[in-house]
């Protein structure tokens, strides 16, 4: 990171910080301590046991590699709460840009990071509250800072780290930092300028829009043209039978 870069990455105004030794899960703790939490809070472990992804797959987490979760209060309903994964990703999308060149990154529907190409971060949400309101929401965030781990069975590209793509190792709490810098920036876009303007970025950075990819759901698989997502998020593929709206899928190209 250049001065310059290394100036800009001052921790935000408004946000706490917690650093743990060891932990089973960020997201675990962060539940843990959601009655307690007064300020949006980050939650870093330099070390988890006990890792996940989306839709409970484990998540590989070597000593080096960043595992952190922001927990906050925001008030939103559930699925104003869920747009948040778009705010996450253009979020890491910034702060990887600040280590490589912004030409190597893009945005994978619904919430991965790549870089050149490979998986380099995740995101998870979890929350707790009504159908009107959440009570708090949690943003897990892993990012392969130092190790790049194995290549999950069903994937369909593999992993990367950004020490091998760089040639050298960022710490887990200076990567932080940026992160939780930049995040707050797309909090702020969000609260000036609405969802819109994070869907617009988010297209911005999104590999394969006007492509054909395959969304695989738990009874069917729909490919079609990558066309756009809704103002709620959700995937829109153009196919031979129109225009089809996926919740929630696994994409694959």
């Amino acid at each position: 990171m250049s001065t310059n870069e290394q100036a800009k990455a001052v921790w935000p105004e408004g946000y706490e910080l917690v650093v743990l030794d060891e932990v089973d899960s960020t997201m675990a703790e962060a539940a843990r301590r959601a009655a307690f939490v007064r300020s949006p809070t980050w939650i870093l472990a330099l070390r988890q046991t006990n890792g996940r992804g989306r839709r409970g797959r484990p998540w590989a987490d070597p000593v080096g590699n960043l595992a952190a979760t922001l927990i906050f209060k925001p008030a939103a309903t559930p699925a104003d709460g869920a747009k948040r994964s778009f705010l996450a990703a253009l979020a890491l999308y910034e702060a990887l840009s600040f280590y490589v060149d912004r030409t190597r990154l893009g945005l994978k529907w619904p919430n991965d990071v790549l870089l050149d190409g490979r998986k380099i971060a995740g995101i998870l949400l979890e929350s707790s509250g009504t159908a009107e309101r959440l009570e708090w929401l949690s943003l897990g965030i892993g990012v392969n800072l130092a190790h790049t781990p194995p290549r999950a069975p069903d994937a369909d590209f593999g992993p990367v780290s950004l020490a091998e793509a760089i040639g050298q190792t960022v710490p887990q709490q200076e990567f932080l930092t940026v992160l939780a810098d930049t995040y707050a920036t797309q909090e702020d876009k969000l609260r000036y300028f609405g969802f819109e303007r994070i869907r617009e970025d988010w297209l911005r950075h999104a590999i394969k829009l006007g492509e054909v990819i395959t969304a695989r759901l738990p009874k069917e698989n729909i490919s079609g043209i990558f066309e756009t997502i809704d103002i709620e998020g959700n995937l829109v593929l153009l196919t031979g039978r129109g225009h089809v709206t996926v919740t929630a899928a696994d994409v694959y190209f």
